[in-house]
């Protein structure tokens, strides 16, 4: 029976006319896009994948769009599981997903799904663009099934049919032939039902055995694995940094593009994406471990959702970009260290002059008498009804543009309702500037920019030499100053280690940091480390966002700050306690958590206030694979060519 039917001649041009707007890669914004950009994006969006953010079941061909997905019905209660996530579930009325493995083409890919007294495992391998599926039920109740849902995706046209045991696509790429090989079932008027009686087994192109499908996908897994063997010493931590970046890598048809959000939970509310500034510089970073293209495209993705301000904005997703506020700048660090790795000066080329806009801006926009604070800029965003909008101008949105939302180093900071600044010199803030400077002034020398390089050098001395002001020396630690009254804040964060990653502190004072500060036990030390705001602070045992619990970039910024400095103990301390609490998570449930509990080390005790398998958490895992030598030490400079 033949559905979702057009004329040929409407059907061709459509198909046309939609993929040449909506498939092609977006363009930069100032020019054209250059032909390694166009490659790269080129190479990405090809093939089978799990490209669809909405369900992790929901299999799709690029660049035809055309999906099959996958969706579970439970006779007894007639209710449809339409669409599964990761961590969405664990509730008992929603779906729980157990991630495999993943790789990030799709060559292989393995879940498994428990739904209402139904579970199954999906398990699927693509061989020279030929996908292979196999759906192996391992519990459920006489009558229930599974449809297979085939669709065209995002506005794209095609004409697909469904003849006896075998769906067909006709799209302008030709016809994709998908064949059933296993498993009972019945054509219905949109979909195919089947029995959860038996495996089910599907193939693309040439119609394989039922047992030649298990070979190939248990051949695709075994293969998959052995790309592991490369990091013997860190086994579970890349297991749980490649799993969790590639089930939350989609496709963006918007933009024609790939990106990694930080989940899928996340991006689907969103309009089916969102990018946050630091985290996907730090999802880029993580990519690099071990596919370029990937961490170029998000390093890219995120430095091109500049505002007309010139700044990298908090967040951008469909419809909305924050045009009031920033966030961390760890930008230029991450695309030095990807640079260094891969060497290819077309990448910098490409972020460079945006990477600067954003570094003058912070310096124009968010300094008070040479120190930098966080602020919002009140902007016209019309009838949008965007949280992130509504808050512009006011103290949330500037908190905000800090990227630790809620953190209790801004309780006592006094908000200028004029200027729309907190009025409070931050010491985290600066560290990461500095840092910027010193790291973009490298990228600059690659390029033979040598004015900029010592534009950028003058910048990254000056504030320097403004964050030693900070010191203090009775309290041996960096410290936050209020701009009104001139005293410096007690409120003690790891950001007040950041200095370290800055370079600015001496090894005297370095020592004095980690010795009364880090390994103090009424602070900042214990079984895990480091909560974000100090023990003994009143608000630590809220323990909500920000307000106590441990983030992984914070220590993943702390540690790259240790590397600068001989403190052997505190850096093997980082490595271990980092380790030690993702894995607590990961190798029970397979989750990576936005954040944990600095008690127990738990993810999962904060409900909402903690996504369970948003990608940054890798991080912790990430400290150590740096520390094995499985990613070039950011200590080398980089080799500038005369």
């Amino acid at each position: 029976m033949n559905y979702k039917k057009l004329t040929r001649i409407k059907f061709l041009t459509v198909c046309v006319i939609t993929l040449l707007i909506s498939c092609n890669p977006a363009k930069k914004q100032n020019g054209s896009m250059g032909n390694e950009l166009t490659e790269l994006n080129a190479r990405l969006n090809k093939g089978w994948n799990t490209w669809n953010t909405r369900s992790v079941l929901s299999h799709v061909l690029l660049p035809e769009c055309f999906s099959i997905n996958l969706q579970l019905v439970n006779h007894q209660t007639r209710d449809t599981l339409k669409e599964a996530l990761i961590g969405r579930g664990d509730s008992g009325t929603k779906e729980r997903v157990i991630p495999g493995p993943h790789a990030y083409d799709g060559s292989f890919t393995e879940l498994v799904v428990e739904w209402q007294d139904i579970s199954i495992r999906v398990q699927s391998a693509v061989v020279n663009n030929e996908m292979f599926m196999l759906i192996s039920p391992i519990r459920h109740s006489a009558g229930d099934t599974l449809l297979l849902d085939p669709q065209m995706l995002w506005g794209r046209k095609g004409e697909i049919s469904i003849k006896d045991n075998s769906i067909h696509a006709g799209t302008i790429n030709g016809t994709t032939v998908l064949s059933i090989v296993a498993g009972q079932f019945k054509v219905t008027a949109n979909n195919i039902k089947f029995s959860l009686a038996e495996p089910i087994a599907i193939t693309s192109g040439v119609a394989k055995p039922e047992k030649e499908i298990v070979e190939i996908i248990n051949k695709a897994g075994a293969k998959f694995a052995a790309l592991k063997s490369a990091y013997p010493k860190t086994p579970e931590e890349v297991d749980a940094l490649q799993t969790v970046l590639a089930w939350n890598t989609i496709f963006d048809p918007g933009n024609g593009r790939v990106i990694s959000p930080v989940s899928r939970t996340w991006s689907v509310p969103s309009g089916g994406w969102v990018l946050f500034d630091w985290d996907t510089y730090f999802a880029a970073y993580m990519l690099s471990l071990d596919n370029k293209d990937l961490a170029y495209a998000n390093a890219i993705a995120i430095t091109k959702e500049i505002t007309k301000k010139g700044f990298i904005p908090n967040n951008s997703q469909p419809g909305h970009k924050s045009e009031d506020r920033s966030e961390p700048q760890v930008g230029a660090l991450v695309v030095r260290e990807i640079f260094r790795k891969y060497q290819e000066k077309w990448f910098l080329e490409e972020v460079f002059n945006e990477l600067l806009s954003w570094n003058r801006w912070r310096a124009t926009n968010r300094d008070i008498d040479g120190y930098l604070v966080y602020g919002s800029d009140p902007y016209d965003y019309g009838n949008s009804k965007f949280r992130s909008a509504t808050q512009s101008g006011k103290i949330k949105a500037a908190k905000w543009e800090s990227g630790m939302d809620n953190s209790p180093m801004w309780d006592d900071a006094v908000f200028d309702t004029t200027s729309h600044r907190m009025l409070l010199a931050d010491v985290g803030l600066m560290s990461l500037y500095i840092n910027d400077c010193q790291n973009l002034s490298e990228i600059a020398a690659v390029l033979g920019k040598k004015v900029i390089v010592k534009e950028l050098a003058l910048r990254g001395t000056k504030y320097s030499e403004k964050l030693k002001t900070l010191w203090n020396e009775e309290f041996g630690l960096y410290l936050n100053k209020d701009l009104v009254t001139g005293k410096f804040s007690y409120r003690l964060s790891p950001t007040l280690f950041y200095p370290l990653l800055a370079k600015v502190p001496d090894q005297r004072q370095a020592e004095r940091m980690i010795k009364e500060h880090y390994f103090n036990p009424r602070e900042f030390w214990g079984e895990f480390i480091l909560p974000t705001i100090a023990r003994n602070d009143p608000t630590y045992k809220d323990n909500k966002y920000w307000r106590g619990r441990i983030w992984a970039p914070v220590n993943f910024l702390v540690y790259m700050g240790l590397r600068n400095y001989n403190l052997p103990d505190a850096r093997i301390d980082m490595v271990e306690k980092s380790k030690n609490l993702l894995l607590k998570s990961w190798l029970g449930k397979k989750h990576v958590y936005e954040n944990y509990n600095a008690e127990t080390g738990q993810g999962d005790d904060a409900g909402s206030w903690s996504d369970e398998f948003y990608h940054w958490g890798a991080l912790l895992g990430f400290i150590g694979i740096m520390e094995k030598g499985y990613v070039p030490s950011p200590q080398l400079p980089i080799k500038v060519e005369e």
